[in-house]
C-alpha cells in the first residue's frame, strides 16, 4: 500500500487521511456553521488586549524557549537526552497506522502491534486491519482539517493563505477586535518581515532566541537533527503557521484511537499523545499554546466523533462511528491475541516500558496540563465547570472505552478530574472546557471503577 503524504504550498506534510481534500472543500467547511473548531481556538487572537492576556503571550514564549533548551526541566517518562532523541523520531507523522505511538500499548502489544502495521520506509507501510484503517482515517480527517483550516485562519484571516474566510468564526473574530498573527505581533516578527512566517504566526525556530540543535536518527533511522524537520529539506515549516499544532492534533488523535480500540491501555495511550506534543516543544516546532490548542482541538472532535454528530460524520463515509470503533477492537484483538498468544487483556500487563510507572506518568501528564502558563480568565479559574451541562458529549471519551459507565456517569468522573480553569482557552464555552479536561487521570479512575464493577459480579 502507498502512503500519500498531503503537502500543502509551504511544504508541510499533511495527514494521509485529508489527502484527497480539495481548497473548495476546506473553504466550505470553515464558511459553515460547523466552524466550532476556529471559533473554540480564536481566545488567542484577543490575549493582547488585557494584562492577563500579555502575560500568557510572553510566559508562552518562554516556556517554550526553556523546554527547547533544557533550561526548564520537565518530569519526562524518559531521561532528558533520551527524550529528545525520541521527540527527533517524533518528528515524523506515521497517519496510515499510527505506527510511532504504538510503544503506549506496551512491551508486548506494542511489539504485537507494529508486527501488523509498520512503515517499510516513509512511503509504503502496512495496515492493522481495513476497519481500524477506516476509524483512524475518520477521526484524522476530521481533527486535521480543523488544523490546516486554522493555522491560516490564525495566521492571516484565510482559509489556505490567500482566500480570505468568511462565517461565523471570521465574524467572531472580528467583532471581538481579535488580530491575526498573534504571536509573530508579540514576539516582534510580524508576517512578511525578515526571517518570518510569510503569512504569520511564526514558529518557535524563527522567534526564540536560543535554539537547541537535536542530532540523532529519526523514525526511519536516518541520521538527521531537528532543523531538518524544522526548516528542510524533509519538514519545511518555515511558511507554515504555528497555531494550531497539527502533529499534536494528530498525536491526540491516533492515540486516542488505538486506546479506544485497546482499552486495556486507553491512559497510557492517553499520555502517549501528551508526550508526542511535548515533543514539538523540545525540537523547536511549537509554542505551548500550539500544544495546548492541538489537544483541545483533538479532545473536542473525538467526542463528536463518538457521540454520532451528524455534523462530523457528514463528509465520511460512516454514520455510526462508535460502531465502527467496536468493530475495529474486534478485529485489531484478533491480530493482537494471534501475535501475543495470550489474550489482549493478558497481553496488556506485559510492560516494562516508560508508561510502565503510573505515578511518573500521571506528573509527566499533569505538567502538559498547562504547561505553567498564567491565567487569562479568572472567572473559570475559581469555579468547577460541569461538563454534563456544558458538554455533555465529553462523556462518550470515556463510555467508548469503558461500556459500563453511563454517559453521566462519565461525565461526572471528568467533571471530578478536570485540571486547573481559566488558562487562554478556558472562556467559559463548552469548546474551551475541554482545555482543562485531564483525559489521562480520568481514564484512570474510569478503568478503576470498571474493575471494580467487574469484580462484584
Amino acid at each position: 500500500m502507498l502512503n500519500r503524504p498531503y503537502r500543502i504550498a509551504t511544504g508541510l506534510f499533511r495527514f494521509v487521511a485529508i489527502a484527497s481534500l480539495s481548497i473548495a472543500c476546506v473553504s466550505a467547511i470553515a464558511q459553515s456553521p460547523n466552524d466550532t473548531a476556529l471559533r473554540g481556538l480564536s481566545p488567542v487572537t484577543t490575549l493582547y488586549k488585557t494584562a492577563n492576556g500579555q502575560a500568557a503571550l510572553s510566559a508562552n514564549l518562554t516556556v517554550t524557549g526553556g523546554i527547547q533548551t533544557g533550561a526548564i526541566p520537565q518530569p519526562t517518562l524518559l531521561p532528558a537526552e533520551e527524550q529528545r532523541q525520541l521527540a527527533l523520531r517524533d518528528a515524523a507523522i506515521t497517519s496510515a497506522n499510527a505506527a510511532q505511538l504504538a510503544d503506549a500499548l506496551g512491551t508486548a502489544l506494542g511489539s504485537a502491534y507494529v508486527a501488523r502495521a509498520h512503515y517499510i520506509d516513509r512511503s509504503h507501510f502496512t495496515v492493522a486491519s481495513e476497519s481500524v484503517t477506516q476509524v483512524l482515517n475518520v477521526a484524522l480527517s476530521t481533527s486535521g482539517t480543523h488544523s490546516a483550516i486554522a493555522k491560516f485562519f490564525f495566521a492571516n484571516g484565510t482559509t489556505d493563505g490567500k482566500t480570505a474566510a468568511t462565517g461565523p468564526a471570521a465574524d467572531a473574530m472580528h467583532a471581538a477586535n481579535g488580530v491575526t498573527d498573534p504571536f509573530g505581533r508579540a514576539y516582534h516578527l510580524p508576517a512578511g518581515s525578515p526571517n518570518a512566517d510569510t503569512y504569520g504566526n511564526s514558529r518557535p525556530f524563527q522567534t526564540e532566541p536560543e535554539f537547541r540543535r537535536i542530532v540523532g536518527r529519526d523514525y526511519f533511522n536516518l541520521v538527521t537533527d531537528n532543523t531538518v524537520y524544522t526548516r528542510g529539506p524533509v519538514m519545511d515549516l518555515i511558511n507554515s503557521p504555528s497555531y494550531p499544532s497539527g502533529h499534536t492534533t494528530y498525536g491526540y488523535t491516533a492515540s486516542l484511537v488505538l486506546g479506544l480500540l485497546v482499552p486495556d491501555r486507553y491512559p497510557q495511550m492517553i499520555a502517549r499523545g501528551a508526550e508526542y506534543g511535548n515533543s514539538r516543544i523540545i525540537v523547536g516546532a511549537h509554542y505551548a499554546m500550539d500544544v495546548l490548542g492541538g489537544r483541545t482541538l483533538a479532545l473536542h472532535d473525538m467526542a463528536h466523533l463518538l457521540a454520532n454528530d451528524p455534523a462530523y460524520l457528514k463528509s465520511s463515509k460512516v454514520s455510526d462511528f462508535r460502531a465502527a470503533v467496536t468493530q475495529a477492537r474486534t478485529d485489531l484483538g484478533h491480530v493482537l491475541e494471534s501475535a501475543c498468544g495470550k489474550t489482549v487483556a493478558e497481553c496488556a500487563t506485559e510492560d516494562t516500558s516508560r508508561y510502565s510507572d503510573a505515578s511518573a506518568v500521571s506528573a509527566f501528564y499533569a505538567v502538559t496540563q498547562t504547561y505553567g502558563l498564567p491565567v487569562v480568565y479568572p472567572e473559570t479559574a475559581t469555579k468547577v465547570e460541569d461538563v454534563g451541562k456544558i458538554a455533555p458529549e465529553a462523556g462518550y471519551l470515556l463510555t467508548a472505552a469503558y461500556p459500563s459507565l453511563t454517559l453521566a456517569e462519565a461525565d461526572q468522573i471528568l467533571t471530578e478530574t478536570e485540571g486547573p480553569g481559566g488558562g487562554f482557552l478556558d472562556d467559559g464555552s463548552a469548546f474551551g472546557l475541554y482545555s482543562r479536561i485531564n483525559l489521562y487521570e480520568a481514564a484512570v479512575r474510569a478503568a478503576s471503577l470498571t474493575k471494580s464493577r467487574a469484580g462484584t459480579k
